[in-house]
């Protein structure tokens, strides 16, 4: 039964997520409406940090692990994926030289349209459009597989927390295959081909799922620091790449509507939380 709920989960949340992100982008007349993007990364945002910070950390916290070594263990995943960004994008800064006008890191999800977040994030994504989007699927692929590790990781521990982490990676991935699609449009003259491309690459979470379930399996007495692993995913992608595209000037008004869909995201998973448990 867990097996069959991270499959349809993960299904949902990497596929799912790309036609969400498709939905959009065509009421937005295939270019989606400049600060929909930002909207959707506050909201990401807020979704993440409330499932690290409300539901995965404290499910690893009450198991018998020390809280020493879980604090350990998120210290050390936060530093891994600090390494792994700055390793992707020293590897394709220096492989494809400076970056061309319009840009989005694959490693995750930055606005595909570059005048709704700051120029200054920009400057190290130049790898894309070149060689026909396939840098952009080998990405997200490898996104996504990690992304079904974490979200069978949270069904092992509990079928609600793995309900709140499916919900969160489609949060964070719909603004993420925006610009995906938006690039694979540009390299194909065929706009339903890129459609599929992306979604291919989105059905990989399932891959993640059915292999994190085996693996967990086989590892049941470290299920906590999984989920501590899963949180310091969480609050890297929501501190270090999503919230810094929102840091930057803006009227009263834009500033309000982006905190109020940051807290939206917040009580979205509360919402999903209460839901669930209500089941």
């Amino acid at each position: 039964m867990t097996l069959v709920a991270i499959i349809l989960a993960t299904l949902a949340a990497g596929i799912g997520s790309v036609w969400v992100a498709a939905l959009l982008m065509g009421l937005g007349g295939n270019r989606s409406p400049g600060m929909m993007p930002q909207r959707l990364l506050s909201l990401a945002a807020g979704a993440l940090l409330a499932t690290a910070f409300m539901h995965l950390l404290p499910e690893a916290f009450e198991s018998e692990a020390g809280a020493h070594d879980l604090f350990v263990t998120l210290l050390v995943g936060l530093v891994f994926f600090f390494l792994l960004s700055k390793a992707e994008l020293w590897h394709h800064g220096h492989e494809h030289g400076a970056p061309p006008a319009h840009e989005h890191d694959h490693h995750e999800h930055h606005d595909h349209q570059g005048h709704a977040h700051d120029h200054s994030h920009d400057h190290h994504h130049g790898h894309r459009h070149r060689h026909g989007g396939w840098a952009v699927l080998t990405g997200d692929s490898v996104h996504c597989f990690g992304d079904g590790v974490l979200i069978a990781s949270a069904f092992m521990a509990d079928m609600r927390l793995g309900l709140i982490a499916a919900v969160s990676v489609l949060a964070h991935e719909v603004p993420h295959h925006m610009g995906d699609i938006v690039v694979l449009r540009q390299s194909s003259s065929n706009r339903r081909v890129a459609l599929i491309k992306v979604s291919m690459a989105g059905a990989v979470t399932t891959l993640g799922g059915i292999g994190g379930y085996f693996l967990v399996g086989q590892l049941q007495e470290l299920l906590p620091y999984f989920l501590a692993v899963a949180s310091s995913s969480f609050i890297y992608v929501a501190l270090a790449d999503l919230i810094p595209q929102l840091q930057k000037r803006l009227s009263a008004h834009e500033t309000v509507a982006q905190v109020g869909w940051l807290m939206l995201g917040i009580v979205l998973v509360t919402v999903v939380s209460r839901a669930a448990h209500a089941h």
